[in-house]
């Protein structure tokens, strides 16, 4: 019996509860929504990504709202590939443990 509780003791994998491949996949594809940020519970940074992104259709019409739609889209692409390249611990610690809002 005292050999399981040792054994269960010693958890080398992250908690089920890790949320790296679903929060790379997020920022992939709707990153600029800020979908993976909202996931990982960071609410403020996906309602600046959100806000930038809405903010921008109204702006087309002066051009500038062309070139500001991209900021949240390639933030979005380059932390889902960085979530997606990390391991399930250090994507845990960082972000889902660390709280590290950006990058």
């Amino acid at each position: 019996m005292e050999n399981q509780e040792t054994t269960n003791s010693f958890n080398p994998t992250p908690p089920i509860e890790n949320k790296k491949m679903l929060a790379g996949l997020l920022g992939i594809f709707l990153g600029g929504f800020g979908a993976h940020k909202f996931v990982l519970g960071y609410t403020r940074e996906g309602l600046i990504l959100l806000g930038i992104l809405l903010v921008s259709f109204p702006l087309m019409c002066i051009i500038i709202g062309a070139f500001t739609m991209y900021i949240p889209i390639i933030i979005g692409l380059i932390e889902g590939i960085i979530y997606i390249t990390k391991t399930d611990e250090d994507f845990y610690n960082t972000y889902q443990v660390g709280k590290k809002p950006w990058f």
